[in-house]
Formats: structure tokens, sequence, C-alpha cells
């Protein structure tokens, strides 16, 4: 029987050193399970100041929608003349744009016109300056001959 009483000795020391680690881990989470209490028990207060700012952010939300569509009521009409205006500018363009068209088109002919002539009118514009300058020096002869005398 000493072996018998030695064995349950140990199976007793064995059983107590696995209830004080097994108290300090319940211990542990029963501390862990309070903080939870204290967090739950806030939470409905959270809460209820969480709901206040969201309504209040709903309700200054629906406040500034109401101020933006008055406004916007306000500025239609604005906006529906400027409409009309860029209508307006776009059919004086249009019109602008058909009688450039025309000018154009005349114009073209006018360029065909001249350039059959060729270069003659080149020619032409040349010997005019050569002539106009022979003009000249002969006035400036003629005025310094005058002077002279």
């Amino acid at each position: 029987m000493d072996y018998l009483g030695i064995g349950v000795l140990i199976i007793g020391i064995a059983f107590a050193i696995v209830s004080i680690f097994l108290i300090k881990a319940l211990n542990n989470l029963a501390n862990v399970l309070g903080g939870v209490r204290k967090t739950v028990d806030q939470l409905p207060d959270q809460l209820d100041s969480v709901m206040k700012e969201t309504s209040n952010v709903l309700h200054n939300s629906n406040d500034t929608l109401a101020d933006v569509n008055e406004k916007i009521r306000a500025l239609s009409p604005l906006f529906y003349i400027v409409g009309d205006i860029g209508e307006s500018s776009r059919k004086l363009t249009s019109s602008l744009v058909d009688m450039t068209y025309s000018v154009k088109q005349s114009t073209h002919e006018g360029e065909q016109k001249i350039n059959e002539e060729g270069w003659r009118g080149v020619y032409g514009a040349l010997a005019l300056t050569y002539y106009l300058v022979q003009k000249r020096k002969a006035l400036k002869s003629v005025q310094l001959e005058s002077q002279t005398r």
C-alpha cells in the first residue's frame, strides 16, 4: 500500500498544481470579461450619441439640400436666358459662316483669274516700280538744277 499511497499523494499534488494554474487562468478570464462588461455597458450611451449626431447630420443635409434647390429655382431663368443667348449666337455665327463661305468662293474665283494671268501682274508691278524710281530721279535732278541756278 505504500506505493498506492505515494501514487495518490503525487496525483493530489499534481491536481493542486493544475488547480492553481486553472485558478490564475480563470481569474485572468474574469478580468477580461469584466472589461468586456464595462465596454458593453458603455455601448448604449455611445450608440445614442452616434445616432443623435447622425440625425443632426441628416437634418443639416436636408436643410442644405432645400437651400440649394431654392437657389437653383432662383437661377433657372438665368440658365434659360444664357441658353437663349447661346442659341442666338449659334445662329449668328452660322449665318456668318455662310457669308464667309460665299465671300471665300467669290475671292477664289478672283484668285483663279489672277493665277491665269500668271506672272504678268508681278512683272507689271516691277515695271511700274522701276518707272516710278526713274521718274523720281528725273524730278530730283530737275529740282537740283533749278536750285543751283
